[in-house]
């Protein structure tokens, strides 16, 4: 049997190295400081087939490790033998970056198993996360992240529009700009978040001398004022809002020929941009993390009274990151997904997940007008590279590439690794563009 079947013997080596870990870990600390945790609590972690399980348990201000049976837990995460394995590499392969990568969603794989209280799962996510990274590093030492230079200047302007939108109304939205270039590009963020992961985007040099960029917080995200529509609690997305906003957007701001780009429900939203590129004024597209259909299932802690979702949102797309990433940049992504209000980001995903179905209308998308390039992260579990690449090869003349070393928000995660896929994908729908109005032209002559 794999030595992985028993996954305390596993880890034995490592044991002392990982409770010192746990004693003086500052994330750790920060998670488990608090008087509201009066009593002790014990989660689980452990092989399928062993009860030999690593239990943690953690009191206010500290967490300790032993061996013992799963029975003493509130719950346990189970998974494999050879997922352990698989999670405990040096620098693991998608989608073992993260436990959430391994349990999946649309992924389904076998072996991975919540045990146990699910709802104190949820309330501890933020903690077992953690948990699991001490073991990690513990076990293999930390990972090596890449390195970004600092910046020294921010070239970024803020600024805000009153823009009427169909389904929203008359709203006060928050947006950015930069750059001197001749190509006008419009950045989307992601579900649940603002604009502010296009930051290290938007300050690039390469990007600054190409294009001049705009990125807008979607209304009651972020920066942005709740559209008078808004009820707390209530939000839900949909195609003719998303798009409509957009639309709102470019007009308002004068925009010529802009290329519109976004990543995750962003990245659907750049393909019914496509569709309906004469309505937005798009001369093309680069769908980041997208697909034509995401049926993925779904859970209720991120809109619940029973679990915080300030702790529940940022650890659940945690995982889709990276291993790799700049700490700093995925701690901005935590940072983003644990300030939203209340519900934004569940109603965001009711149009990710399924709210956007695209399966019958994507073939129809005329390239030569608004050219599509998709650009998948290879970390991200919830719209992997092989998804987009079926998209992609049912749209006459896109195009697609799968980037390594990035996850679910490639222009946040890493900026200087995204960029250059980013020009390429720039270059292509300019050229195309370019070579269709020169044969437009000749053909009036």
């Amino acid at each position: 049997m794999s030595s992985w079947s028993d996954l305390p013997a596993a880890l034995k080596g490592s044991f002392e190295k990982f409770n010192q870990l746990l004693q003086s870990d500052a994330q750790l600390k920060a998670f488990t400081t608090s008087n509201a945790i009066d009593k002790p609590a014990t989660f689980g972690i452990k092989s399928s087939g062993s009860d030999n399980t690593l239990l943690v348990e953690v009191s206010n201000g500290s967490a300790g490790a032993k061996s013992g049976s799963s029975k003493d837990a509130l719950f346990t995460l189970s998974a494999l033998p050879e997922q352990w394995e698989q999670f405990f590499k040096d620098v693991p392969v998608a989608p073992y970056q993260s436990y959430w990568g391994m349990f999946g969603m649309n992924i389904k794989q076998q072996g991975i198993e919540i045990q146990g209280d699910e709802k104190s799962f949820a309330h501890w996510t933020h903690v077992w996360r953690r948990v699991l990274e001490l073991a990690h590093d513990a076990h293999c030492g930390p990972i090596k992240e890449d390195t970004q230079p600092e910046p020294d200047q921010d070239h970024l302007t803020g600024k805000y529009v009153y823009l009427d939108a169909p389904v929203w109304g008359r709203t006060k939205v928050f947006y950015e700009y930069s750059g001197e270039g001749k190509q006008a590009i419009v950045f989307l963020h992601t579900a649940g978040s603002d604009s502010r992961q296009y930051h290290g985007v938007m300050n690039d040099s390469r990007m600054r001398s190409r294009c001049t960029m705009y990125a807008f917080d979607l209304p009651g995200h972020g920066r942005s004022f709740p559209s008078q529509q808004y009820c707390p609690g209530a939000h839900t997305n949909t195609e003719d809002s998303y798009v409509g906003i957009i639309a709102a957007f470019v007009k308002t701001l004068g925009l010529r020929r802009p290329i519109i780009c976004g990543a995750s429900m962003a990245g659907q939203v750049c393909l019914a941009v496509a569709i309906r590129h004469r309505e937005v004024g798009a001369i093309g597209t680069i769908p980041l993390q997208g697909s034509e259909y995401l049926n993925m299932e779904r859970q209720w802690h991120d809109r619940s009274p029973y679990v915080n979702q300030s702790l529940f949102n940022p650890e659940w797309v945690y995982g889709m990151m990276s291993p790799t990433a700049p700490r700093v940049n995925k701690q901005l992504i935590w940072h983003l997904y644990s300030a939203q209000a209340y519900g934004i980001f569940h109603g965001d995903l009711d149009f990710y997940f399924g709210g956007w179905d695209g399966r019958s209308r994507v073939a129809s998308i005329d390239t030569n007008a608004c050219p599509v390039f998709m650009l998948t992260g290879e970390y991200d579990w919830s719209n992997t590279p092989e998804m987009s690449q079926k998209t992609a090869e049912k749209i006459p003349g896109a195009k697609h590439k799968a980037m390594p070393d990035l996850g679910h928000f490639p222009a946040t995660e890493n900026p200087q690794k995204f960029v250059p896929h980013l020009i390429e994908a720039i270059e292509h729908i300019q050229k195309v563009r370019s070579g269709n109005l020169s044969t437009m032209r000749l053909g009036s002559e």
